[in-house]
């Protein structure tokens, strides 16, 4: 690999926008981590094409898919394949071409390097060795879904593929089935009816979540429910087709226990100010702010807060 790189390196170094052809500089010699549209080809921004281009090296998971995109933006770099099957042989060259001072970008097929793909060895390799590694953000899958789903948003659980076999599948929904967030999976149109089946199960059959199909592309669908129904919807179902992100909303909020509130109440009331102290207990509890305010001042009142 390394003697094809040192031929191709530094011709036609340039991107194509509306038929104009856009120079691309040099890049100094790091590991560029590139995110690529997830479908729309017009999802990819301008300092990808620049650092598409204007890379020495470019490793990507599939040439074929990779091509695709390089040739909207009439971009002549040569892709490289660097896969969970040849990484072994690939991840040195690469190494060396870094090692030699050329500049390495390296693409996923799809979404943002690293999230699910073999990426991740690649640039711990880089990074173990003492070079830089630069993220180029773009386009994700799994954010993408998520402000699409309609579903909270403030915090947010990426857990990737779930197991394949049902009960390991059920332990792991299990697992997170207490994360006071909105869970992210990736997973398989043959998978969706028997993964909604089980997190319905497992996690509540009234929690709500969102079925993300083909994001970006022609027949994007967001499909909003309970687990339940989105179960029965999948169920019948024969022939699901697409990439999917399933996002599952947070699990209903407990309600503190009476005692609990005034114990937290009054131990935040220890260190702080009493505005500052209802405002942190209305965090840790999900209860109004103000009807917490009210509630120390009576403690105080009492005698039973400083």
């Amino acid at each position: 690999m390394n003697d094809e790189i040192s031929s191709d390196a530094g011709k036609g170094r340039s991107f194509r926008l509306h038929n104009v052809t856009v120079p691309a500089r040099p890049l100094e010699p790091m590991l560029y981590l590139v995110a690529t549209p997830i479908g729309n080809l017009g999802d990819i921004t301008l300092r990808a094409l620049e650092t598409l281009a204007g890379a020495d090296v470019l490793a990507c998971e599939d040439t074929r898919v990779t091509r695709v995109l390089l040739d909207r933006y009439g971009i002549k770099n040569r892709p490289y394949a660097y896969h969970e099957y040849n990484a072994d042989e690939a991840g040195p060259k690469l190494l060396a071409a870094l090692a030699g001072g050329r500049s390495v970008a390296l693409v996923s097929d799809a979404g943002t390097p690293l999230v699910s793909d073999p990426g991740y060895r690649l640039a711990l390799q880089a990074i173990d060795a003492g070079y830089r590694v630069v993220p180029i953000p773009g386009a994700s899958a799994p954010l993408a879904a998520l402000v699409g789903s309609g579903l909270p948003n403030d915090a947010f659980f990426f857990a990737g593929f779930l197991p394949v076999k049902d009960k390991a599948r059920r332990d792991r929904l299990a697992a997170l089935s207490a994360v006071p967030a909105t869970l992210l999976f990736f997973e398989s149109p043959h998978r969706i009816a028997a993964t909604l089946a089980a997190a319905a199960d497992v996690l509540g059959a009234d929690r709500k979540a969102s079925v993300c199909r083909e994001l970006t592309k022609t027949f994007e669908e967001f499909r909003r429910g309970t687990l339940a129904e989105l179960s029965v919807h999948y169920g019948d179902v024969d022939n699901v087709k697409g990439e999917i992100v399933l996002v599952i909303g947070p699990p209903p909020e407990m309600a503190t226990p009476e005692a609990d509130v005034e114990a937290i109440l009054l131990d935040l009331s220890q260190s702080m100010p009493t505005a500052k102290a209802a405002a942190e207990a209305a965090r840790i509890t999900g209860m109004p702010r103000r009807d917490l305010y009210q509630r120390l001042l009576s403690m105080k009142a009492r005698g039973d807060g400083r």
